[in-house]
């Protein structure tokens, strides 16, 4: 092939790599590496031994096999020297039938640094699930798999995930499943590899962890505040999403409060705190391993409720004593009381 021809060549395949841009994993592709000396074969899956022809990007190949770097050795075509304009669909066919289709994809050579990387795993509690974002928004398809087996290159036993859109930040979220014994001492790492598609590019990631490290429990449920001689005592439950039984997974709560003289802000580790306070929230933590602590609970107003019970009406922004059975049902029919003596003061008027 000609000086010319080539070059023709070579602008073709690139101007079909990108209008063929992917934004999702093929069912079959091919990962190359850049400057690899090892050839790479693509397959035609034919059922008999008759003659094909192949296609790249729905274009006829006849010319190709001139070329040393693309040539087609029986039903299969072996590529050399891969870089971006090789890149792209290629296709095999008898007559007008279309065998199959495969990817050449070129994976990026990138360092593996654990400390930047764009995965991030967050576990609500020890229970058999955790989640994972893929963060660089960059990549238009990502897949997670986990375990040893997903970290080697090629192997065909790897169960993928996949995300099905993209956040609203570009990233991908994804839920996954593991068999660790929530009572057994942890010794064994969860390794999570991550394959990301851009344009007709693949990129590896993989990341190691314990399960203890990722653990972060959901906010608590600040349940009541009740006097307690001089102090307030703040009963607090887990989330619904932590582990049990309670006695077993204990969690640490941190309240911080507001005083009501000068509102100075301060924490305490203690559910008791003192009773002069104008409102407080709190976190949790698993003290045995230390794990990252919770997002705090919206701000509550400490409500006493004593001499008006019906400030606890809404106890999603107040937290206040248990009740009397019924009161805030009185607080009901005073307040539709009151409701009505105003309409009837508006018709007088």
């Amino acid at each position: 092939m000609g000086a010319l021809s080539l070059w023709i060549f070579g602008l073709l395949f690139i101007s079909l790599a990108r209008a063929h841009e992917l934004n999702h994993f093929p069912e079959n592709f091919v990962v190359a590496k850049r400057n690899d000396p090892n050839p790479v074969t693509l397959t035609c899956r034919s059922k008999t031994d008759e003659a094909v022809t192949w296609k790249v990007e729905n274009e006829e190949m006849e010319d190709v096999k001139l070329d040393d770097s693309i040539r087609q050795v029986g039903q299969n075509l072996v590529l050399t020297d891969i870089d971006t304009p090789k890149l792209g669909q290629y296709s095999c066919w008898r007559e007008q039938e279309m065998l199959s289709s495969t990817y050449l994809l070129l994976l990026e050579d990138e360092e593996e640094d654990e400390s930047d990387s764009p995965i991030h795993c967050r576990a609500k509690s020890y229970d058999c699930t955790f989640s994972c974002k893929w963060t660089d928004s960059e990549y238009k398809a990502v897949r997670l798999g986990l375990g040893e087996n997903c970290s080697s290159e090629g192997d065909k036993s790897c169960q993928w995930i996949s995300s099905k859109e993209q956040l609203q930040d570009g990233g991908f979220q994804f839920e996954l499943a593991h068999s660790l014994s929530p009572y057994a001492e942890e010794s064994t790492m969860l390794i999570v590899t991550a394959e990301a598609i851009s344009d007709l590019s693949i990129v590896r990631k993989t990341k190691r962890f314990y399960l203890r490290d990722i653990v972060q429990p959901d906010s608590p449920q600040i349940v009541k505040c009740q006097e307690v001689e001089q102090d307030l005592n703040v009963t607090i439950n887990p989330p619904s999403s932590w582990s049990s039984p309670h006695s077993f997974f204990r969690l640490e709560h941190e309240i911080e409060y507001v005083l009501k003289d000068n509102g100075e802000h301060r924490l305490s580790t203690s559910a008791l705190v003192p009773k002069s306070i104008s409102m407080l929230r709190v976190r949790s933590r698993d003290p045995l391993v230390l794990s990252a602590w919770s997002q705090w609970t919206p701000w509550k107003n400490v409500r006493k409720g004593k001499k008006n019970p019906c400030q606890c009406k809404n106890k999603a922004k107040s937290c206040c004593p248990e009740l009397p059975s019924g009161s805030l049902n009185l607080c009901k029919k005073r307040r539709k009381k009151k409701r009505s003596n105003k309409a009837e003061q508006n018709q007088t008027s």
